[in-house]
């Protein structure tokens, strides 16, 4: 029987919209004259507000006890590029020590990420902005892992291909632009057709009703492959409304329970998993390292550290979320 983690991915979203709302303070006076150093305080901004983070939460605590440091998370609710703006700039203003951040358009924030580089170690993770003055990429191949989706979607719809729709919150951040370029580039030579981008701005209602909506207008659509980590749940949702659940093949990515629940059901045949546990513990393990004069034996010379996927399917859902639920208590 399915033991879900949701009371303590409860909390946790809980602790991290009262971190999120603005309202935290500022990194406070400095220590008294022969009293204790202050501890290194870092940022850690996501794109957007999705059970997704609990897990690169639960890296961030780790990191906390590991390297002797203070951690604030933070993540846009609306997933909008301007409130992600709004957040970097507040936590400049309170002079945190350092920023690890998942741009959401990195050619907008493309200069506002190099005034924070020009201050302090700025690091990205889970989606690059790889033109800034950002001093390393931290988090998945998302070339790589779009790949690993188009074998799983080959897998999935066999030799005789057909169609497919690709659902996403937006196009013009990295991650999204290279899982999409990735599974173009498997698919090339096969019978695997891309009728439609579907885009849904980190709306997790407008991701089902698109997929709702494309399932409608195509009938003959064979296949839903969900970028980021709520899409999943909300394509399985549409096949089910629908009643093409089974018959329309899924792919997906990420590990958020409704997921899991609908690959264990062969309603998704696949899910692309990454290790966002890592994106926040590897990422503080950098910022102490630059803060303590280190980063030339942290930081590669291509200054990207890859985090690595997992494809999960039916036959190892269950191995993979008995994993998950002892990362997450």
């Amino acid at each position: 029987m399915r033991q879900p983690v949701r009371p303590i991915a409860t909390l946790l979203l809980l602790a991290a919209f009262a971190a999120c709302d603005g309202s935290s303070p500022g990194p406070g006076p400095g220590p008294a004259p022969g009293g204790p150093a202050r501890r290194p305080r870092f940022a850690f901004v996501s794109n957007n507000f999705s059970p997704f983070w609990i897990i690169a939460q639960k890296g961030l605590e780790k990191a906390k006890e590991d390297f002797g440091i203070d951690v604030e998370f933070r993540a846009p609710r609306s997933g909008k590029l301007d409130e992600q703006r709004r957040i970097l700039e507040d936590l400049l203003a309170q002079g945190v020590d350092g920023i690890a951040v998942s741009p959401i358009d990195p050619e907008a924030l493309n200069d506002l990420l190099n005034q924070a580089a020009a201050r302090i170690p700025l690091i990205c993770h889970d989606s690059d902005a790889p033109k800034s003055s950002r001093l390393c990429y931290i988090g998945t191949d998302n070339y790589k892992a779009g790949r690993e989706a188009g074998l799983a979607m080959k897998e999935a719809l066999g030799p005789e291909g057909g169609k497919v729709a690709i659902f996403v919150g937006r196009l013009d951040a990295q991650n999204a632009q290279e899982r999409r370029q990735g599974f173009l580039d498997e698919i090339q030579g096969t019978k695997i057709a891309l009728v439609k981008d579907a885009l849904d701005y980190a709306k997790p209602d407008v991701a089902q009703k698109n997929a709702e909506e494309a399932l409608a207008a195509t009938p003959d659509l064979a296949a839903l492959l969900g970028l980021y980590s709520y899409n999943g749940p909300r394509l399985a949702a549409a096949a089910k409304a629908t009643g093409r659940a089974g018959s329309v093949k899924i792919v997906c990515f990420d590990e958020d329970e409704g997921t899991l629940q609908a690959v264990k059901e062969g309603v998704i045949h696949a899910t692309v998993v990454q290790k966002p546990f890592e994106f926040g513990y590897q990422s503080m393990k950098v910022l102490k390292a630059v803060k303590d004069g280190k980063a030339a034996g942290t930081i590669p010379e291509n200054r990207i550290i890859d985090t690595g996927v997992e494809t999960v399917r039916k036959e190892s859902v269950e191995a993979f979320w008995t994993r998950l639920k002892e990362l997450t208590k």
